[in-house]
């Protein structure tokens, strides 16, 4: 009995059908690209401070000393939250005494931003924060509508293989591609705060399914050597070129809401798509349509220039397909042995700690010293080369070093930013964007490894469980981002600390490198680094057993 591989082989591997879905699918991942840290821009905090009514009658010199100064990097700039007491100093006016000569400064009462605040418009137009005043005592809601979208990618993560599984790879595309499209069109009309955020929560939903069909999409169609490229470098590459094209629509659109709607045109141009791209045949064979996914199958022959054969999939082959059933398996696996548990826990921790850096430094981008602009096409740029450098690692080297190695550039060059003089703030940015570099190395690296331990039964499963905690990862973020409004190096000695760690942990992983894919629990057992985990607690036992007669009688029970 031939596998699907071997049925559809005589198409190719590199023919004009297989670089079409290539680039075609590729493609649709763009939009993801932008829509996805677009928020960088859309929620960008201008330098703002309390707002002085010109009703108010006050002396040009008391109303520039209105507000309260603070050391920030070592300069003295005006507070964002607080403004001297307007009436005390409206009636220090009305007597003509001088601010710093007559009256103490420091010893004035103040207050809170009773009448709002006054925004610069020197980077931006108008943001979600300047529209609905998200500073202050609001900055919290920044950081959690940040949060809540990465909410909406962690349940789309969820119900986007079920659904791609019912109705289709193609069918659940285009529908969360225009999900996806539909509500960043209709955040364009928010009327308040509570709106715009339940929308993005359902943007998230749509941006991570239609990533998963693709994907999925994608691997069905393509040849095994294919399919690999397309997974590393194709969607990879493609969602960073949609992140480098942001940072240029929000250069010349500085207003968000005609942002957010400039960045729909592109989603709704790759519903044109529709008419290229078919669906997976393996899909369509495993519903039973196996007249629909010969009529692609030969479709794409005749793409290539290939005479299909006569009979492409044997009716008895696939009655022989569909009457084994593979035996179930549950989460609980995951968690069933010491040494699949083990493997578990340090893959959780593993993901989370790479999602939280790889975001964490992705929205930390207004933060740097420079153009918004330019830091955010560079935090994008970097990631080129960095998917690149993965796959090549992929390629030569053990996938455990590999990690490791990238890790921990990424966390040292974040530890050693406290190090950097204030002044050398382009020395700080670079640091900065190579740690970017090996924390996405190492992201794009670990989807591969993660797939490569896990055993075929559960392999599915173990992937699904390390995403989901990636998607933690990713909500907890943006609240790392926030902590630098206390203390400028705070995130980076946090996400560089934990990269490090995780480094160090990565070191104690099993190596796949070179070794079959297990396809049971028991061949996974066998895989180096797991059998000396085994060996080492046999031995142990062993041991204590001939020390202690009770601890081995008890062990037999």
């Amino acid at each position: 009995m031939r596998d699907y591989d071997e049925v559809t082989a005589f198409l190719g591997e590199w023919g004009p059908f297989q670089r079409l879905i290539f680039f075609l699918l590729s493609a649709s991942i763009i939009p993801n690209g932008f829509n996805g840290m677009s928020i960088v821009f859309l929620a960008g905090t201008p330098e703002h401070r309390c707002h002085v009514p010109d009703t108010v009658n006050l002396s040009n010199a008391w109303r520039n000393h209105s507000i309260p100064l603070e050391t920030k990097d070592g300069r003295q700039v005006p507070q964002k939250c607080r403004r001297y007491r307007l009436a005390a100093i409206a009636n220090f006016s009305a007597l003509g005494l001088e601010p710093g000569l007559d009256v103490d400064l420091e010893q004035l009462e103040q207050e809170s931003c009773l009448d709002g605040w006054e925004y610069s418009k020197d980077v931006f137009l108008s943001t979600i924060v300047t529209e609905w005043d998200l500073v202050c005592q609001n900055d919290w809601k920044g950081p959690f509508t940040i949060s809540l979208f990465f909410v909406g990618v962690l349940m789309g993560s969820f119900i986007s293989g079920q659904l791609s599984d019912r109705f289709g790879r193609k069918n659940v595309l285009f529908l969360t591609m225009a999900m996806q499209t539909g509500f960043s069109f209709l955040q364009v009309f928010s009327v308040n705060f509570e709106m715009f955020t339940v929308l993005f929560v359902l943007v998230g939903m749509g941006q991570i399914s239609n990533y998963v069909a693709a994907f999925v999409l994608g691997t069905e169609i393509l040849s095994k050597s294919i399919r690999i490229i397309f997974a590393t470098l194709g969607v990879c590459i493609f969602y960073a070129f949609g992140f480098m094209v942001l940072p240029l629509f929000a250069y010349f659109i500085r207003d968000w809401r005609m942002l957010l709607l400039a960045l729909t045109v592109p989603g709704v141009l790759c519903g044109a798509l529709w008419w290229f791209i078919p669906e997976s045949p393996r899909w369509l064979i495993s519903q039973g349509r196996i007249k629909e996914a010969e009529v692609i199958i030969r479709r794409a022959a005749k793409t290539n220039g290939i005479v299909a054969p006569s009979t492409i999939f044997d009716p008895n082959e696939l009655q022989d397909l569909n009457s084994k059933k593979p035996q179930s398996h549950h989460i609980y696996d995951l968690i069933r042995t010491r040494n699949i548990r083990i493997l578990t826990i340090m893959s959780i921790i593993l993901w989370l700690t790479i999602s939280v850096g790889y975001f964490g430094l992705s929205l930390d981008t207004p933060n740097l010293h420079g153009d918004i602009y330019v830091n955010s096409f560079f935090s994008a740029a970097v990631e080129v080369p960095a998917y690149v450098m993965a796959w090549l690692l992929l390629q030569y080297l053990p996938r455990r070093y590999s990690i490791s190695a990238a890790l921990f550039l990424g966390g040292s060059v974040l530890l050693f930013l406290q190090l950097v003089p204030s002044e050398l703030f382009y020395l700080s940015t670079t640091l900065v964007m190579v740690g970017k570099f090996g924390i996405t190395s190492a992201y794009s690296m670990v989807y591969v490894y993660t797939a490569e331990l896990y055993p075929t039964v559960v392999r599915n499963m173990g992937v699904g469980v390390s995403s989901t905690a990636s998607r933690l990862g990713s909500i907890l973020s943006p609240y790392f981002v926030y902590l630098g409004a206390y203390d400028r190096y705070l995130p980076y000695i946090l996400m560089g600390s934990l990269t490090i760690l995780t480094a160090i942990l990565t070191l104690f992983f099993p190596e796949s490198f070179g070794v079959p894919l297990p396809d049971t629990i028991d061949q996974m057992l066998r895989i180096k680094g797991i059998k000396q985990w085994q060996s080492q607690n046999q031995t142990r036992m062993i041991k204590d057993g001939e020390e202690s007669p009770t601890v081995l009688k008890s062990t037999a029970f």
